[in-house]
């Protein structure tokens, strides 16, 4: 079981969804404001921007919220300025990890990170250190029983999808970031929910971690994502799915 995909489940068997919905929308604002600063306002002609909104959208965020977050980032309304950052280095067992962030004050970004890495037994490493081992990929998942497997295989490719696989009861579809939106949209316009929907980074290959290694990765991964400036989270682990229940238990 790889961590692209996994860290998710992880967090909701430590029962921290609801608790993390505050942090969910810091998150989601930030991205928005973010789009909006950098391709304007208009969603129509910012793809990064209605893709934000939709993610927003799918997480019950009130329109209120993100026009506000739209408005701070065009400068109608005062707020914060955010960059983005990204991080990177290696964990316990020589996993590869991904930070990425958005951050008002980088310096004091930076020192949260790296003292997270050396809390556990980890190293923060210079640009392009690991990230040359991940690939941009969109990643939707559809729950199974909201959609047939050969209907949504066909929307899906016509779409520009890459690829759909079956990942215990949900439909995982790939594409490349450019075909994201447009397989997105498709679904939608074929009534099918997505349960999530997200430009993510997907490692060309795993490492293994067992036992107390596999717990201090899976520990490092959650102090991470939760810092405040945390947009994301990427690893390569790979590890059995006892382990991963394990500390999900724990």
């Amino acid at each position: 079981m790889s961590g692209h995909s996994k860290w998710a489940t992880i967090k909701r068997q430590k029962g921290k969804a609801d608790a993390a919905r505050g942090k969910l929308f810091n998150r989601l604002i930030r991205e928005i404001s973010i789009a909006a600063r950098q391709g304007g306002g208009d969603p129509e002609g910012n793809p990064r921007l209605r893709s934000a909104i939709a993610t927003a959208r799918g997480n019950n965020m009130p329109n209120k919220n993100i026009d506000n977050a739209i408005a701070k980032g065009t400068g109608q309304i005062a707020g914060v300025t955010y960059e983005e950052a990204m991080l990177e280095g290696y964990g316990p067992g020589g996993v590869a990890v991904l930070v990425e962030l958005t951050t008002d004050n980088r310096n004091r970004t930076v020192a949260e990170v790296r003292h997270v890495f050396t809390k556990a037994g980890g190293n923060l490493g210079a640009g392009n250190s690991v990230a040359w081992m991940f690939a941009s990929k969109g990643i939707i998942r559809v729950p199974k029983e909201n959609a047939d497997e050969e209907s949504l295989m066909e929307i899906a490719l016509e779409a520009g999808a890459d690829d759909m696989v079956l990942d215990g009861d949900t439909f995982e579809i790939s594409t490349e970031p450019p075909a994201f939106e447009s397989v997105r949209e498709a679904l939608e316009k074929a009534g099918v929910k997505p349960e999530s929907a997200e430009l993510t980074k997907i490692p060309e290959n795993t490492v293994k971690v067992e036992g107390e290694t596999a717990a201090r990765v899976l520990k490092m991964l959650e102090m991470l994502d939760e810092l405040d400036d945390t947009q994301r989270v990427y690893s390569n682990f790979e590890m059995s799915d006892a382990d991963m229940q394990a500390y999900g238990n724990g």
